[in-house]
């Protein structure tokens, strides 16, 4: 996760003919082939301060009622935890926390962590103060979990030299520091782990008119002139993620450089045909999504059908569909999950041009198929039982 910025992906189709979900403009995750140049421009687009911040407005304030008020006391802060889906701004207001304190940050991340050994090293060489920033920390080890108790609430952790029963724990005190823990799975954190940060902040989606803003902002330092219908274009199909707003700036920057004369000011036009060449229409959606939509709709008269059954039939893993296109699916109303499978909205019908089937008729029938209350295709054994 990092930040409003991110990484333009190939967007070539798998060679067998598949959907490359690797491939997509539209995806609010991180890249892991960003190059160099694409890494500096997401770091510049990043706000500095609390005040910069677009969006978010609850947490915005809390955040900085806790910051302002720890910074009268001359003391470090509650530890704080950010959650939410990824690409809306968790590494950003950590680093904004740092920014509004005027400490150093430690960055690392949960799956770096997988012994006790990683994370005591990395506590023992922080500074009064300073801020360790973990991201996606619902990955952490168990061991290193446990030794993080500790080390937040006691400042102290204990070292163990040597094995078996000869071995002995050494306290190692540690200065006051913050953590700011970044996750998009909340709900994968212990308890005991939850219970230790002071302030938890929950992200949610932009609207049109906060990524309206942080386009324009985005513009000006990426020296894109812009005609504000254009702007507009951009956030209405950028699915909510500052994220992919940016990267959709980005490619449409791209476009009229290609297209026109140096000094061209985009133009609604522009950003049209450009979002249309990267297969993104009006509504966000992208290949993955609507070859999604239209096999529900048109080989199974839009459900219900199981999961592994849909997976199939647009040339997917399970997994694929499920992390990847499904949500924001469901989230905008195209697709509903029920005990039966996935089902497509009269939505989705009429976003993809087709009329929806008439209640009862062919592919909606409840007994078309069977299916397990997690909607995933039963088993041949189980079939009848």
């Amino acid at each position: 996760m990092n930040g409003f910025g991110s990484d333009i992906r190939e967007h070539d189709a798998a060679d067998d003919g598949s959907i490359d979900a690797t491939a997509r403009v539209v995806d609010p995750g991180a890249s892991v082939i960003s190059g160099e140049d694409e890494r500096q421009v997401e770091v510049a687009l990043r706000p500095r301060r609390l005040a910069d911040f677009p969006g978010q407005p609850r947490v915005r304030d809390q955040l900085g009622l806790v910051l302002a008020a720890a910074k009268q006391r001359g003391a470090a802060p509650d530890h704080v935890l950010l959650s939410g889906p990824p690409g809306l701004g968790k590494t950003t207001l950590a680093m904004i926390v740092a920014a509004e304190l005027e400490r150093p940050i430690r960055v690392t991340s949960g799956p770096a962590i997988q012994h006790a050994g990683d994370l005591a090293s990395i506590l023992s060489s922080l500074d009064e103060g300073e801020v360790l920033f973990l991201d996606e920390i619902h990955r952490m080890s168990r061991a290193a979990e446990e030794m993080l108790y500790l080390a937040m609430e006691d400042f102290r952790v204990d070292v163990i030299v040597g094995k078996g029963p000869g071995a002995t724990a050494i306290p190692l005190e540690l200065p006051p520091f913050t953590v700011v823990g970044a996750t998009t799975r909340a709900g994968l954190l212990p308890a005991p782990l939850r219970d230790r940060f002071g302030f938890t902040g929950h992200l949610d989606y932009y609207d049109v008119a906060d990524l309206t803003t942080i386009l324009r902002r985005s513009a000006g330092l990426l020296d894109v002139r812009s005609h504000d219908d254009a702007i507009g274009e951009i956030a209405s199909r950028s699915r909510g993620t500052p994220r992919i707003a940016n990267r959709l700036l980005r490619r449409v920057r791209d476009y009229a450089q290609v297209n026109h004369s140096a000094g061209h000011r985009v133009t609604l036009h522009d950003a049209r045909e450009a979002l249309t060449l990267f297969d993104v229409d009006e509504a966000g959606l992208d290949r993955l999504d609507r070859a999604v939509l239209s096999a529900l709709c048109l080989r199974f008269g839009g459900g219900p059908v199981g999961l592994s059954t849909l997976a199939i039939a647009v040339g997917e893993e399970t997994d694929t569909v499920e992390t990847v296109a499904e949500p924001f699916l469901v989230r905008e109303g195209f697709m509903a999950r029920s005990p039966r499978g996935r089902v497509a909205t009269q939505f989705a019908f009429a976003h993809l041009g087709l009329e929806p089937p008439p209640p009862g008729g062919p592919g909606t029938r409840p007994d078309m198929l069977p299916f397990d209350e997690e909607g995933t295709d039963l088993p041949a054994g189980r079939l009848g039982s």
